[in-house]
């Protein structure tokens, strides 16, 4: 069964490649509770208890009301390195690598 964004969209979520990241914090800025820079200068995700997640490719929901401000980061971010993918089949809709 696939999971459903209360739109009726499909469920997403998003991702940082460190390995990219300039460290300049705009995602930071658009969406705080999603984003955050760690003591290394990189951005990560954070999980539901707010706590970041640095394992290689960790990803997180992401909430319905904070869509526009997780897409606007991929859209700006100078690293071109968040990756907003459907859950069900991790296609990317949103970043570097969306078709």
């Amino acid at each position: 069964m696939q999971q459903r964004t209360a739109d009726g969209g499909e469920a997403l979520e998003v991702w940082i490649d460190q390995d990219l990241c300039t460290g300049d914090g705009i995602c930071a800025q658009y969406a705080p509770e999603v984003f955050e820079l760690d003591i290394d200068g990189l951005a990560y995700v954070k999980g539901a208890d707010d706590e970041l997640l640095q394992e290689k490719g960790a990803a997180t929901p992401v909430p319905l009301a904070l869509l526009t401000d997780v897409v606007d980061s991929a859209r700006e971010c100078p690293g071109e390195c968040i990756h907003v993918r459907r859950v069900s089949d991790k296609v990317e809709r949103y970043g570097p690598d969306a078709g």
